[in-house]
């Protein structure tokens, strides 16, 4: 197993040859791996309603209830929206969005649906445009079980549990009993992880390192790493079938290494230097626990005194 650990210093580290006993470690990393998917929660990807906002609405009977839906990938509901910015209509605004952010639209005119200034909806059983609201003014039809009335939001499909969150100011799904909002985060965490997560500032208010995307309204899952930082759990497993163990933003390992360290040693003990570089040293910074140290060099790697680790980078020395 190749450990490839940042290397800021623009030196180049030789990455050790892989054995037989290293295949095995890597099988047990990618177990450990999964246990880290498994236990950290998603935040939920932003879907629906504070309970305050629900209003219960007439409902005229169960074949209205069947007709009318939208053929929208996103929600399953019986209306459509006006974007307030291009005054267009849109099965919702996620559909908006896809659209006006093509690769075929101008970069000049691309743009999002301000979600909290829609005002109209259109009704998809009887065509009537109307201000927004959960119950159809002409037909009755409810055009969404689920419905926000400050995200302006519609949805049929009671199983994802919505739920709006004040502190991040949108609609979430998993249940609000499921999830707290962590204020200095700024986002909604799993309540397993209340009095354990590392806090780090706006986490989820940036792109995932890995694919771009903006996290904090991303509708795919998204994981909080040991060291805080925030990725989609699919971009995580991608990481790990590539043999990567070490977070995007900071290089801290992303779950227990020791297995692979002493590993290390072994190919290391295995593998003695030249007598020309047998007692050369380097200044290293340890990525896991932070420290500089001074130690022997090595091709393979270097070992932090410090905390055992290998997940290091050269900072000082053999410069020619």
């Amino acid at each position: 197993m190749a450990f490839a650990a940042a290397n800021h210093s623009g030196i180049r580290h030789a990455e050790p040859k892989i054995s037989e006993n290293m295949l095995a470690v890597e099988n047990k990393i990618a177990t450990s791996i999964n246990a880290i998917v498994s236990n950290l929660q998603p935040s939920p990807e932003e879907h629906i309603p504070a309970k305050e906002s629900l209003s219960q609405g007439k409902i005229t009977g169960t074949e209205a209830l069947d007709k009318g839906y939208l053929k929208c990938s996103h929600y399953r509901r019986r209306c459509q929206i006006r974007a307030p910015c291009c005054n267009e209509i849109f099965d919702c605004r996620h559909c908006h969005n896809e659209a006006k952010n093509n690769i075929c639209v101008d970069q000049k005119l691309r743009h999002d649906v301000p979600r909290h200034l829609i005002e109209k909806v259109i009704c998809s059983l009887c065509d009537t445009e109307q201000e927004v609201q959960q119950v159809c003014t002409n037909c009755g039809v409810c055009m969404g079980r689920y419905y926000c009335a400050i995200c302006k939001l519609f949805d049929d499909d009671t199983s994802k549990e919505q739920y709006h969150c004040n502190g991040c100011g949108i609609c979430r799904i998993g249940g609000s009993k499921n999830f707290f909002h962590c204020d200095k985060c700024g986002c909604c965490y799993s309540i397993l992880l209340k009095s354990s997560h590392p806090c780090v500032e706006r986490a989820m208010h940036q792109d995932c390192p890995v694919c771009f995307e903006y996290l904090f309204d991303s509708r795919n899952d998204v994981i909080a790493m040991p060291c805080g930082h925030t990725i989609h759990k699919t971009c995580l497993v991608e990481m790990q079938e590539h043999y990567k163990y070490a977070c995007p933003i900071c290089s801290k390992s992303v779950c227990d290494m020791s297995k692979v360290w002493e590993k290390f040693d072994l190919e290391i003990a295995a593998t003695p230097m030249p007598a020309y570089y047998e007692n050369k040293m380097v200044w290293i910074l340890c990525n896991d626990c932070g420290s500089n140290s001074e130690v022997k060099y090595h091709v393979i790697a270097q070992k932090c005194p410090n905390c055992k680790s290998y997940n290091t980078r050269q900072t000082r020395g053999l410069a020619r």
